[in-house]
């Protein structure tokens, strides 16, 4: 009974999007920064998840309470808005100047939360470095060094493969934002914001926000990776393709064929605008 049109949603997209450039640097820092402290919470439970279980696809299952606490309180995430705060632009109701200052206040703020919860959850999981390095630290470990040296030694292919795997993150995460606009309801919005991100996740994609945390985090804990590795192998080029994702594949795509047309004048009121020439 709560299901939101296809049209509405877009509207309702539309309005998400003028919101997010009406807030200033202060909001957009404290809302990316507990966006990024929360996928980081969310991904070292996926992790845990399937080191306890030997099953990846726990951790797949679990990943998304990150998405879904974000949406249901209207923080900040970067790859979401790369999808949504275009569309006040396409409306005629903001400019590129504006567009690309609220991404560059939300990166920068989900990129510090992040690594404020990386560098804690290290200090925990080793006892402030009295511990060694075993279980989920050991998993963080190899993931940051897959994402990085590991794309390096493919040369050309990794960087291809790492683009392209962000193009499609990026598209199925921004779904799950938008889908939770499908229902007004909490419960609604948890199921339909879940099982697109749920999809990334499980196929393996590459998330900037969520590698803000795994790669800091892993080098943290000893991952021989740098920080030109991190940046050209995987940062730069993961972030650029979830701009292609969220932007092309899910904002203009939604917003080109479910745009509500212009409505005409009422006929009244061209009547009485003739009477009055």
């Amino acid at each position: 009974m709560d299901y939101a049109k296809p049209a509405d949603v877009v509207a309702s997209m539309v309005d998400a999007g003028i919101k997010k450039l009406a807030l200033g640097p202060k909001d957009l820092m404290i809302r990316g920064a507990l966006s990024g402290a929360l996928l980081g919470a969310a991904t070292a439970l996926a992790f845990t998840g399937a080191v306890t279980t030997g099953q990846p696809i726990v951790g797949a299952l679990i990943f998304p309470v990150s998405l879904v606490m974000i949406v249901l309180l209207g923080l900040e995430l970067v790859t979401g808005s790369f999808a949504l705060v275009p569309l006040a632009r396409f409306e005629g109701k903001a400019t590129w100047n504006a567009v690309i200052a609220n991404w560059s206040w939300v990166f920068v703020a989900n990129l510090l939360g992040s690594i404020a919860f990386g560098a804690l959850l290290a200090i925990s999981l080793t006892n402030m470095g009295k511990a060694d390095v075993a279980g989920v630290a050991a998993r963080i470990v190899a993931a940051a060094e897959a994402k990085t040296v590991g794309n390096a030694a493919l040369g050309t292919a990794g960087m291809v493969s790492v683009f392209v795997k962000g193009i499609l993150c990026n598209w199925l995460v921004c779904l799950g934002v938008v889908m939770a606009m499908t229902s007004t309801s909490t419960i609604g919005k948890i199921a339909a914001t879940w099982l697109p991100i749920f999809l990334f996740f499980a196929l393996g994609f590459e998330h900037a926000v969520v590698n803000m945390f795994i790669i800091p985090t892993g080098m943290l804990l000893g991952a021989k990776v740098s920080v030109w590795d991190w940046w050209v192998w995987n940062q730069i080029p993961v972030t650029l393709g979830n701009l292609v994702g969220g932007f092309v594949f899910t904002g203009l795509a939604l917003y080109t064929t479910f745009k509500p047309a212009e409505q005409p004048a009422p006929a009244t009121s061209v009547v009485v605008q003739a009477a009055a020439e």
